[in-house]
């Protein structure tokens, strides 16, 4: 196992990016139907997206909230994210 090196580290990137936020929120937790077949569908896109460094993104972070899970995802540009939420092969299937 790799050590933990502490302190507070940051990334340079050159140019711009976006930071894109998307989560679930889960009002009623007995409504498993709701809400269980969108958390399922994440995965397959973010394993998809990881295969794909072309599409623009980047990385991605998970966070579980009070309310229900978190992603916030990494991309080049606000336009590699539009065309990949308007034309994604999975997107579109989820």
């Amino acid at each position: 196992m790799a050590a933990v090196v502490p302190g507070r580290y940051t990334a340079q990137i050159e140019g711009s990016f976006v930071v894109f936020i998307i989560g679930v929120r889960v009002n009623k937790l007995w409504a498993v139907r709701d809400w269980l077949p969108i958390i399922k569908a994440m995965p397959p896109m973010l394993k998809e997206l990881y295969t794909h460094p072309e599409l623009g993104f980047l990385h991605a972070e998970y966070f579980i909230t009070l309310r229900g899970p978190m992603i916030v995802q990494y991309w080049r540009s606000s336009e590699q994210l539009e065309q990949y939420a308007r034309q994604g092969a999975l997107h579109l299937d989820a």
